[in-house]
């Protein structure tokens, strides 16, 4: 397939799938039934941490976690007493259990506190026009407090090889502009042009029958080699491709 005709079938797929429609089966429901700023990048960086596995039980687990958060993630980050933690005992999605959430809302409040918030974070290390090094240095920041090892797992670090395909999908919720409904666009001072596309077995696999990718493994360099090829197909809004690729790959079985 040539490239204009690569993109054009890509941008008719992207069309089909960033539609609201999507949010009926996508963990990104999960944010949109919040407001105000804070619950939206709060409650969208919890579910996308949550995010693998069965998407109903994504979805079932990360409302749980809301309602441990008395439906307000901001207001309890900011204001809950050491004693409010118990709560959080018996939560568990997979490896990700209560000790991980209760460190995750302490380190949340770290940055909220001492750091200007999420957004802060992710903007301050952008290189080269790229969000994986913030990505790498978000994770430094969210683990500078005493925290528990086995935690540090449940935050992805591309320096370290990873596609980081949870935080790249956050990334591209709270960045890509709202216009059809589906992501938020509230983060106004990175462009999506930074952005990489959320790289899973779906993506991967829809990616290499496209000829977009060769490298076999779903990692850090396989994603470089994605990104290069989407942003020569769209410079400036590469991410909007996980609709096609994911669709495709969940959808219509390609």
């Amino acid at each position: 397939m040539k490239k204009e005709e690569l993109k054009t079938f890509l941008d008719e797929k992207v069309l089909q799938y960033n539609h609201p429609t999507f949010l009926d089966t996508d963990p990104i429901q999960i944010p949109h039934s919040f407001s105000l700023k804070e619950d939206i990048e709060i409650s969208g960086f919890l579910t996308a941490t949550i995010a693998w596995g069965n998407r109903k039980s994504i979805i079932t687990n990360a409302k749980k976690m809301m309602t441990l958060l008395d439906d307000s993630p901001y207001d309890f980050i900011m204001n809950y007493e050491e004693d409010d933690l118990a709560r959080f005992d018996e939560f568990k999605h997979r490896t990700f259990n209560g000790e991980d959430l209760k460190f995750f809302i302490k380190s949340l409040r770290n940055i909220y506190l001492n750091h200007g918030g999420l957004e802060a974070v992710f903007e301050k290390y952008i290189i080269n026009d790229s969000l994986q090094p913030s990505i790498t240095a978000f994770k430094k920041v969210f683990f500078e407090m005493p925290h528990p090892t086995r935690t540090t797992k449940h935050v992805s670090d591309p320096l370290k090889g990873s596609a980081a395909k949870r935080i790249n999908m956050f990334l591209r919720w709270m960045v890509r502009d709202a216009s059809t409904g589906v992501d938020f666009g509230i983060w106004k001072k990175i462009s999506s042009s930074a952005l990489s596309c959320p790289l899973d077995v779906h993506s991967g696999n829809v990616a290499r029958k496209l000829g977009l990718l060769t490298r076999k493994q779903n990692d850090a360099k396989a994603l470089k080699e994605l990104d290069l090829n989407l942003k020569n197909l769209d410079p400036n809004d590469p991410s909007k491709y996980d609709f096609a690729l994911f669709g495709l790959g969940v959808f219509e079985k390609f």
